[in-house]
């Protein structure tokens, strides 16, 4: 069975999810904040599978335009969830309602949910309640703009969960969301690479994770193992080549730094879940006191903000390390995450670029200083 497909992400980083697509072989159309292409079941299990910066994938039953209840109802009646849905499948249905006349969104998942439960009385003839004891499949209604969208979502935990994290300090970044900075710099698994205020270890481990090409989701589940077309074969299939995929023989230079020694061992923690601890190399140590001989690297960091520490003159001073230690490295790019919009005069350099990402509802700006390597780009 041919599926419409889309893909989700974060806002601002659709271009790189659709270049990931591209890589995966797929045509694709570009939304904002989604991607739709086309594909069957063994596209689900390798987007689901090989996705670093996408948040899920969903099949798309249906778009219209809905401004009633009865119109929704009618809409939503007439798709055959009987192909997707066993007679005790559990479905949840959640909703979402962004400028359109049917705002109230418990109504619309209420009256969407009926709709449903009508269609698969009459397609397994059933006058009693369904039982809802079987797989789960989660059914996801999105109006905007009087536009409506009925879909399943394929993935479950948000692709975000890989697996590896087994506990985190403080407010970590999504694994999706670190390897989409990652993919914002021209880094190369032959350059070296450093994340100096590692936290939970998840910029170093995502980068050390693409550069192995090691697919994210190689070691958790999804909800498409639920469906009732679902064949365990495909997906074990899909892993034994994701596993070949992996590259061995790789040398690679990627330094995590921190200046708490309890934040470097949870790091450890989760680099050797996720099979890359040997690629990284771990060391207690402040921003201030970072020296390094190597040339042409890329620093990604995501400093305190001064909201998260709710100590803004603390993060800025940090800000002034950073900038003291890095400004020289001149064939280094550094890539610096932080909601301060101030950041460049505390930082004591003007950015090359600036790119506004949105860490979960929270407006941030990757300050982007590019330096100059010695070597030529090939």
């Amino acid at each position: 069975m041919t599926y419409q497909l889309m893909v989700t992400m974060a806002a601002g980083f659709e271009a790189i999810v659709n270049k990931e697509m591209q890589a995966l072989g797929y045509q694709t159309k570009v939304d904002n904040g989604k991607i739709f292409f086309k594909g069957d079941l063994s596209d689900i299990i390798k987007t689901n599978l090989w996705l670093r910066t996408a948040d899920r994938v969903m099949i798309v039953m249906k778009t219209f335009k809905c401004t009633s209840f009865t119109e929704l109802f009618d809409q939503v009646v007439a798709l055959p969830w009987e192909q997707q849905l066993p007679m005790d499948a559990e479905f949840p249905v959640t909703g979402r309602s962004v400028q359109s006349k049917l705002h109230s969104v418990p109504d619309v998942q209420s009256i969407a949910k009926k709709a449903i439960v009508q269609r698969l009385q009459t397609a397994y003839h059933r006058t009693t309640r369904l039982p809802e004891t079987g797989a789960k499949v989660k059914i996801d209604v999105r109006l905007h703009k009087d536009i409506a969208e009925i879909l399943i979502d394929t993935t479950g935990d948000s692709l975000f969960k890989r697996g590896y994290r087994q506990e985190h300090g403080g407010a970590p970044l999504k694994e999706n969301f670190a390897a989409g900075l990652i993919a914002l710099t021209p880094w190369r698994d032959n350059d070296p690479f450093l994340d100096p205020m590692t936290g939970s270890g998840t910029i170093a481990i995502e980068a050390a994770l693409k550069a192995r090409n090691i697919a994210p989701g190689i070691s958790r589940h999804f909800a498409f193992e639920q469906f009732t077309e679902f064949k365990p074969e495909l997906l074990k299939e899909a892993r034994m080549a994701a596993q070949a995929a992996i590259k061995q023989d790789l040398e690679l230079t990627i330094m995590a730094n921190d200046i708490d020694g309890s934040m470097i061992d949870l790091a450890k923690v989760n680099a050797d879940q996720a099979g890359v601890l040997h690629d990284i190399q771990f060391k207690q140590v402040a921003v201030k006191d970072f020296t390094t001989d190597l040339q042409n690297g890329i620093i990604v960091a995501n400093p305190p903000y001064g909201k998260r520490l709710n100590d803004q003159t603390q993060a800025r001073q940090i800000y002034r390390e950073m900038g003291e230690v890095f400004n020289p490295m001149t064939t280094w790019s550094k890539y610096i995450l932080t909601s301060d919009l101030d950041f460049e005069h505390y930082y004591g350099a003007k950015a090359t670029k600036r790119r506004k990402l949105y860490n979960g509802y929270l407006r941030t700006d990757l300050f982007q200083f590019w330096g100059k390597p010695t070597y030529k780009k090939h």
